[in-house]
């Protein structure tokens, strides 16, 4: 059997061939540590991932090899393992070095006993192993700064390189936010580093290759250090300084010579402080940048050092350093105004057409002293006026002086914008649109998910929701982008994991938040509001905000198979358990404060006395329930067999307690809200006999609302999930279809491109709710989702086979829809699941990655109506009938593409 390379797109595809000359099987995407070559890994055992493809269906793997080099060195050969397992498979060799560059590849055995050859090498470098492999010093600057503007802080250093450089990876972090040049050269493409954490506890660093950077003979590092998250304004009441005053950086690069040598670059008392061309940095109100002050050349060995301040050492903590194994934030779309506006009071203002989160490159050329002012807004008011007040407190502003030489492009450093507009005062000259470019910043995930349906404003909403998460996922999970808040409130977060998980590859992104999450629950097990936590000690422990701890890591392992995330988030999440636990009297939670169900929809206007005002102990102890369901679901994943026993006893007593306490004996709750019941029928709150009735009852109210929601922030993700669960997949689509106030598709049809933090942010008369509260880039709505792919499109896993290795595929036609397709880019491959409506035809568009299954339900009464690639099923042997389920043929297959034809009764 012949070799062959092919290369398809980007990827590398190592396949066999058949006699006939097509490839059978395929290797591609080889990730380390769910990352491609990752550099400064800080596992010890890092995961290997792999996807197989072939050209005939029900291709499965049945044995791998992996070999591990470093240099010329063998690290670890496997020798072939007899295992289906392609994702996170556990590094098992040596212990690895720090500081060290490694290579992998991988070959495979399919079913029918085919080998692909070895794959192209895939790398990874580990981190700095301990606080001691730590040379450098921290330093500050040698002067003292200005109390109030707090002008970015620069540092650089010259040295010279005696040799020809083989390799250069530099470690920089610091107490700020920071940018590095090598030689004027920009180091790597990140930005808003080291990110944000809990900093006391884990501050992240960021390794990068600099090796083409360097040169033999002269050279110099500079770097700049903004405010950040570290020592800015954050929150309310004038907060700063959250984790320290101080600018500090630390910076170390170990450089390897042609020869074997060695030689360290360090951050030490020889180097140089100044200040430079940006004066004034804060995340929420904007950034100063005057470019009479910049110091020519300042990153480059020739610089004039005259001026320049002597910088002091200081003893901050290494041993909370860690490396960044998360996507850092770059930079992603840009976009061109659509509109140049002249404003009824006057203001020039540019349209984008796109709220977005980043900021506005602005080319320019004028007199020394000119001044351009750029403010961003989301929204013009009712008269077309620019429209600031639900910024609060944020100044939200770009400031760039000029210094009356050439023309240059500015941008900001330490700041960004949420923004669908900006006024733009003092520019000179006529206003071009060309000079202006809005880009788009937001943490590096990968595109992974896509959904696409016959309605236009379905698809308009798929796009709010993928832009919500792009404004509002960087570094961390932030509420809102725009005003003086963007916090990680664990609420908004764990309402929308699971579609965030669709949309883009959130893996690396949410462990490395919860592992914030853990380092800032309290000792008794409480949760902060936000995370990191800058709120102070006792905001925490609310019922839907707290329980991130458990709904997440869960909703991660559903994902992506990722069994490592339960294993570290366990204690996190069984201390959370005990909180409530202790906070409960005889099994029922009743104590502390609470959100609820948060911004639900208040329809003062009722005329029968009812409201959507739902009990907040009814809540808490709905989420008490789940948590602990969901600590046992970990458990058994863990094995941890002690604990399932525990723990499912302890359900049983909290469900018992909550029909006691919220239940009537003929099955009415409490509080007859539609969160009451959702919450109540999704986390199996009431005796199976009680809830049917209880499904009917929700279905009455919503149509005593016309067909309305009013849930809120912990109603809505599971609203429509109820509905489906229950046989109500009808009203489901009511609810997702309707257009009028309160509703999903309400803003779109007001023209949001995001999605809003109220149903109302926006009324009919376009007037706006409460300035004090009112974002229009808030994802927390955007829950809906997940029933869009997982009910409409019906592509889904399984828990037997989470991330995709089992795969479930339940469409459900209706709303009207002529056709819906869910596509999605798993660790195994693509998978997909597409529906149309052609007359009395349904047809079904499957793909199903290699080395997974699939349950398929085609919505058909018989057999016999049913046709897959223009052949009856009983004559397709790739494809195995497993009986029916409630109006669905259920079949099983392996991997392949499918297309089924149903046909229906007139």
């Amino acid at each position: 059997m012949k070799k062959q390379l092919l290369i398809a797109g980007s990827c590398i595809l190592l396949g066999t061939l058949g006699a006939s000359g097509q490839v059978t099987l395929q290797l591609q995407h080889l990730l380390t540590e769910n990352l491609v070559n990752p550099l400064g890994i800080n596992v010890t055992t890092p995961r290997f991932s792999w996807q197989l493809s072939g050209s005939r269906r029900n291709v499965q793997q049945s044995a791998w090899e992996i070999k591990v080099t470093t240099g010329k060195t063998a690290v670890w050969n496997s020798g072939k393992i007899n295992s289906a397992q392609s994702v996170q498979v556990p590094y098992a060799g040596n212990p690895l070095q720090p500081a060290t560059k490694y290579s992998w590849q991988v070959r495979v055995w399919d079913t029918a006993g085919h080998v692909t050859p070895w794959s192209a090498p895939a790398s990874f470098q580990t981190a700095l192993a301990t606080a001691a492999d730590w040379k450098a010093q921290w330093i500050t600057p040698g002067f003292t700064e200005d109390a109030d503007t707090r002008p970015a802080i620069l540092y650089r250093k010259t040295f010279s390189l005696p040799k020809k450089i083989r390799t250069a990876t530099a470690y920089i972090t610091a107490h700020g936010l920071y940018e590095a040049q090598i030689n004027g050269q920009r180091v790597g493409d990140a930005y808003l580093t080291p990110g944000w954490t809990s900093y006391n506890k884990r501050l992240q660093y960021q390794v990068y290759d600099v090796t083409p950077l360097l040169v033999a003979g002269a050279n110099a590092i500079g770097v700049s250090v903004g405010n950040g998250w570290y020592r800015g304004s954050l929150a309310w009441n004038g907060n700063k300084n959250s984790w320290g005053s101080d600018a500090a950086l630390l910076v170390q690069i170990a450089i390897t010579f042609t020869d074997g040598s060695t030689q360290n670059l360090i951050t030490d008392g020889a180097w140089k402080s100044s200040t430079g061309a940006i004066r004034y940095d804060e995340i929420y109100h904007g950034e100063t940048v005057d470019t009479r002050e910049e110091k020519a050349g300042w990153a480059n060995a020739a610089c004039n050092e005259a001026g320049w301040s002597a910088v002091q050492t200081g003893d901050y903590s290494k041993e909370v350093l860690i490396p960044t194994y998360n996507e850092p934030v770059r930079k992603h779309e840009t976009f061109k105004p659509v509109k140049v506006l002249t404003t009824p009071n006057g203001k020039t203002v540019l349209d984008f057409g796109q709220n977005l989160v980043g900021w506005v490159m602005v080319k320019a050329k004028g007199n020394s002293g000119d001044s351009i002012v750029i403010k961003h807004a989301e929204v013009l008011d009712k008269n077309g006026n620019f429209y600031t007040e639900n910024l609060r407190a944020a100044k939200a502003t770009a400031t760039y002086i000029l210094d009356g030489k050439e023309e240059r492009t500015l941008e900001p450093h330490f700041s960004w914008f949420g923004f669908r507009y900006i006024q733009v005062e003092g520019y000179p000259g006529e206003i071009n649109p060309d000079n202006f470019t809005a880009v788009a910043l937001y943490s590096d995930m990968q595109p992974t998910g896509s959904f696409t349906c016959s309605q236009p404003l379905l698809n308009q909403l798929q796009h709010n929701i993928q832009w919500g998460q792009r404004g509002n996922f960087l570094d961390v999970p932030t509420d809102c982008p725009q005003r003086d808040e963007r916090l990680g409130w664990t609420g908004d977060a764990q309402a929308f994991s699971r579609t965030a998980s669709f949309n883009f590859g959130v893996n690396n992104f949410f462990a490395k938040w919860l592992h914030d999450v853990a380092a800032d629950q309290k000792a008794d097990g409480s949760v902060p509001h936000v995370i990191p936590n800058v709120l102070g000690p006792n905001a925490g422990g609310s019922t839907g905000w707290a329980d991130v701890c458990t709904i997440l890591p869960w909703n991660m392992y559903l994902a992506y198979g990722d069994k490592r995330i339960l294993e570290d988030q366990y204690s996190s999440m069984k201390a959370w358990v005990g909180y409530m636990q202790a906070q409960s009297k005889n099994n029922l939670w009743q104590t502390g404060f609470h959100f609820g169900d948060w911004l639900f929809y208040r329809p003062f206007d009722d005329n029968d006395g009812k409201a959507a005002v739902t009990d907040k102990y009814l809540i808490a102890q709905c989420f008490y329930a789940h948590s602990t369901q969901l600590l046992i679901n970990a458990a058994k994943q863990l094995g941890r067999t002690e604990d399932v026993t525990t723990y499912g006893e302890l359900l049983q007593k909290i469900k018992a307690a909550f029909v006691n306490e919220y239940l009537t004996p003929n099955g009415r709750l409490v509080s007859g809200t539609q969160t009451a019941y959702v919450l109540a029928l999704n986390f199996d709150m009431l005796p199976e006999a009680l809830r049917a009735q209880a499904a009917a009852r929700l279905v009455e109210n919503i149509k005593d609302y016309r067909n309305h929601l009013t849930t809120g922030f912990l109603g809505t993700p599971y609203l429509c999930h109820v509905l489906s669960r229950f046989g109500y997949t009808d009203i489901a689509y009511s609810l997702l279809l309707q257009e009028s106030y309160p509703s999903w598709l309400y803003p779109v049809k007001m023209g949001a491109t995001t999605i809003w933090e109220r149903w109302d942010g926006q009324k009919p008369d376009s007037t706006f709710q409460t300035p004090g509260m009112n974002s229009f880039n808030h994802y927390a709505y955007g829950a809906i989702g997940d029933w869009m792919y997982r009910i409409i499109a019906g592509l889904d896993t399984y828990e037997d086979g989470p991330g995709y290795k089992h795969i479930k595929i339940h469409p459900h036609p209706g709303g009207g829809l002529t056709n819906a397709t869910a596509t999605l880019q798993t660790y195994y491959g693509t998978a997909s699941s597409g529906w149309t409506v052609n007359g009395n035809d349904l047809t079904l568009d499957i793909e199903i990655p290699a080395n997974t299954t699939a349950d398929i339900y085609l919505p058909a009464s018989s057999e016999g109506t049913i046709t897959e690639s223009g052949m009856v099923l009983s004559a397709q042997k790739d494809i195995k009938v497993a009986g029916s389920d409630d109006q669905y043929i259920v079949v099983k297959t392996g991997s392949g593409k499918y297309h089924f034809v149903i046909t229906r009764a007139h």
